[in-house]
């Protein structure tokens, strides 16, 4: 089954091709000899004759931790970047600063959506400007609605926490139609809430990222959104680790997962300041 998760679909690591990309071989029944590695020396043979699998064959496998260490690299960053942009931004650059993340953070999101060799170095780039865009609107919500900062960053954690845990414990299974619904339903979310922002920049809104009723309608989708990307984005790393994709795929997989939680937060955040707005 293929990815039809745009950060995913790209790379031969998550959409089902890697078996034959990455070296791998069907291994035979009967037991028989592992051609993709070399066959069994014989007995007593010359070692310096032996066959040693090398190239890809050799390069270390992604792993459950490998994606967990990268992960908490681009989270770490998103975290620091954002204390440091809070603290040390001034006031009146806030909006600058919420408005600059935003579009920097999308546009390299796009850049790593579609490449199909994961760059380390813009991942870390990418989770840097999206701490620069949460810094600044983390400190405007929470001039104006003293601990919802707090709040929302638990709301995250909890998500996070708990569909992994409905996954894990439900056997939650990633059918191609689920699939397919989740991106569909995503790829219109964000037409609307990018092209109403757009709109807002020549003072014509549609409302859909204002903070009334609509708004917190559209929060309420785009949070729902941000849980169901969550399955994918595990079982699209389950898919990966068993496929033996090479270790720097773990990449991709902390960019996806970075780049659904920061939309979870995001929501989170605008749900609980309309909810407690006037």
């Amino acid at each position: 089954m293929q990815s039809r998760n745009p950060i995913l679909n790209n790379s031969d690591t998550f959409n089902g091709r890697a078996a034959q990309n990455y070296g791998h071989q069907t291994y035979p029944a009967g037991g028989q000899g592992y051609q993709g590695y070399g066959q069994p020396a014989p007995q007593g043979s010359d070692p310096s004759t032996w066959q040693y699998p090398t190239g890809q064959a050799l390069d270390e496998r992604m792993t459950i931790d490998s994606v967990v260490m990268r992960s908490a690299i681009t989270l770490a960053l998103v975290v620091i970047t954002g204390a440091l942009t809070w603290v040390f931004l001034p006031e009146n650059l806030v909006s600058t600063a919420w408005i600059g993340g935003a579009l920097v953070g999308a546009g390299l999101g796009l850049v790593l959506s579609f490449q199909r060799v994961v760059s380390p170095p813009l991942v870390m780039v990418y989770a840097i400007a999206q701490g620069f865009f949460l810094g600044a609107a983390s400190e405007a919500f929470e001039q104006w609605y003293p601990g919802i900062v707090a709040q929302a960053v638990t709301g995250t954690v909890a998500a996070f926490i708990a569909t992994l845990a409905a996954y894990k414990f439900f056997n939650i299974t990633v059918t191609p139609t689920f699939r397919k619904w989740v991106v569909i339903v995503g790829m219109g979310f964000f037409v609307l809430v990018f092209g109403d922002f757009l709109l807002s920049l020549f003072h014509a809104q549609l409302g859909f990222n204002e903070f009334g009723t609509l708004g917190l309608i559209m929060s309420f989708v785009g949070l729902g959104l941000g849980v169901l990307y969550l399955i994918l984005d595990f079982d699209m790393v389950e898919r990966g680790v068993a496929a033996g994709a090479p270790e720097k795929e773990s990449w991709r997989a902390a960019f996806a997962l970075t780049a659904t939680l920061v939309l979870i937060y995001v929501e989170l955040l605008r749900i609980l300041a309309i909810l407690r707005g006037d």
